[in-house]
């Protein structure tokens, strides 16, 4: 797929994350052998971080920031709805397929996903360009339809 490329802002379509939105770390376009169908590895959130208000204090702030929750998943192309949106996120360090086998690392994976995230979100600003800046802040809100 030329579209669904690393970095891209994706909507989950189909199964437990329906209507998440997540970052593609890696994708598969011809498969492998043991999924025969183009798929990718997307990292997202399964809940986000809550409302904040100019009125909270710094310490609320930090505190109703650190309720995220990460997923990490192998999604057919199919299921996944592209948006225009891209994070400059550095996901492939972060989520080694190797990992995802087993049950133990990948608690560890979502561990450093949910820390990765919480620093993006807080220092929105330190993004580079305006496109990615836009990105950032699209990929936190949440989906509203």
């Amino acid at each position: 797929m030329a579209i669904i490329k690393s970095g891209k802002v994706v909507i989950v379509l189909a199964g437990r994350h329906a209507g998440k939105k997540a970052v593609v770390v890696k994708t598969f376009d011809e498969g492998n052998s043991d999924k025969r169908f183009s798929h990718c590895l997307i990292a997202g959130i399964a809940r986000g971080p809550r409302k904040v208000t100019r009125g909270m204090s710094k310490k609320k702030v930090e505190k109703r920031s650190r309720v995220m929750k990460p997923f990490v998943k192998y999604v057919n192309v199919r299921h996944v709805f592209p948006t225009r949106y891209v994070v400059d996120l550095d996901l492939k360090k972060a989520v080694d397929e190797a990992d995802l086998v087993d049950a133990e690392r990948k608690v560890d994976v979502k561990k450093n996903l949910k820390k990765l995230f919480e620093d993006r979100y807080l220092n929105q600003k330190a993004v580079t360009s305006e496109k990615k800046a836009v990105g950032s802040s699209y990929f936190f809100q949440k989906l509203r339809f």
